[in-house]
């Protein structure tokens, strides 16, 4: 008895001397990760669901937009809540990569992912491609006797006076994406605002989401939201028939949806196995199964025919360099001379 007494004692005393000398788990190969996800929640949920059932690794996730993304991986860099960011338009990836909230990551999947995809200081890797568009809804527009919009200047028809739906800047990347391409089709940021500053009275309000105009186009509140097409196609399969998807015929903006590896992640290996996979065709091919057709990177992934055809689109010269660069004072311009007003 006191054998069997002295023994477990000593293999207790021993297990608190290792603990107490250094032997403790190597947070950086635990497996278990938390992503900050910005597709939409039912796609967040199937990505990591997927990742944890193919690999064995814990994957949760928090359904954030781009901006609520930046402040919070910036609000606590030093002990960062998130391990990797996946989904939403890169030239927020850009503010957070300038601020050292991401880091360079060369994932091996990376290599079939054409150059224009892919941050050249491996910040960021794209997996997915979206275009900005009208989402309309018909009904509304037939009671109001308007036309479905195929011009920015469209939008500016007084018939739709509180008729237009679109997320802020400051938290969506879908509306800064907006935003930018009137910059670019423009030729300056202030021509930029001052054709926002026209749409402001146009506006209903200014959602934080950039999905969420496509679902208030949908129930009727709006005629038109303004939000990557494929948003658009994945509410009218979700039953809001009455939507369609429209052009700017001048030219439209577009997003490369990216993942990254979060700067100073406690779970660095585990989170590079999910970009990895990320990376990949067969990850890429989810979002089609959850009605999410946004348009692969990777060459190897199934094309579906709910897809936008590039070619059929005009597209402006997006540089999500210049994007990123000028996000944080163009945003502040908007926030004071646009959101802060009163509609006329």
């Amino acid at each position: 008895m006191r054998k069997r007494l002295f023994s477990a004692l000593l293999a207790a005393t021993t297990a608190s001397a290792l603990a107490l000398t250094g032997c403790a788990v190597d947070e950086s190969k635990s497996d278990s990760i938390t992503v900050a996800c910005g597709a939409m929640e039912d796609l967040c949920q199937k990505w990591t669901q997927t990742f944890t059932e193919q690999t064995g690794i814990q994957a949760t996730y928090v359904r954030l937009s781009s901006g609520e993304t930046v402040a919070r991986l910036d609000s606590a860099k030093n002990s960062p809540e998130f391990d990797v960011w996946h989904g939403g338009p890169v030239d927020g990836y850009g503010t957070a990569a300038t601020k050292g909230l991401i880091e360079a990551y060369k994932s091996p999947s990376a290599a079939k992912i054409p150059d224009k995809y892919k941050d050249a200081d491996h910040k960021w890797t794209g997996v997915y491609v979206g275009v900005l568009g009208f989402c309309s809804n018909k009904t509304v527009l037939k009671k109001l006797g308007a036309e479905t919009p195929k011009s920015w200047d469209d939008l500016l028809n007084p018939a739709f006076k509180g008729q237009v739906s679109t997320a802020h800047p400051s938290t969506s990347g879908t509306a800064f994406t907006t935003l930018w391409t009137q910059n670019v089709r423009l030729g300056g940021q202030d021509q930029a605002l001052d054709y926002m500053k026209k749409l402001h009275s146009n506006v209903l309000q200014y959602t934080k989401s950039g999905t969420a105009p496509g679902q208030i186009a949908g129930r009727g509140e709006v005629a038109v939201g303004l939000v990557f097409s494929h948003d658009c196609v994945k509410y009218q399969e979700e039953g809001m028939s009455d939507l369609q998807v429209s052009f700017p015929k001048e030219g439209t903006g577009y997003e490369v949806g990216g993942v990254a590896l979060v700067a100073k992640s406690k779970h660095s290996e585990a989170a590079k196995k999910y970009i990895d996979w990320a990376i990949s065709a067969d990850a890429q091919n989810i979002g089609q199964t959850v009605g999410s057709y946004q348009i692969p990177t990777n060459p190897d992934a199934k094309i579906s025919d709910k897809m936008v055809k590039l070619d059929d689109v005009t597209l402006v010269d997006y540089n999500f360099k210049a994007a990123a660069e000028a996000k944080p004072a163009l945003t502040k311009r908007f926030d004071e001379e646009i959101a802060a007003q009163p509609k006329e």
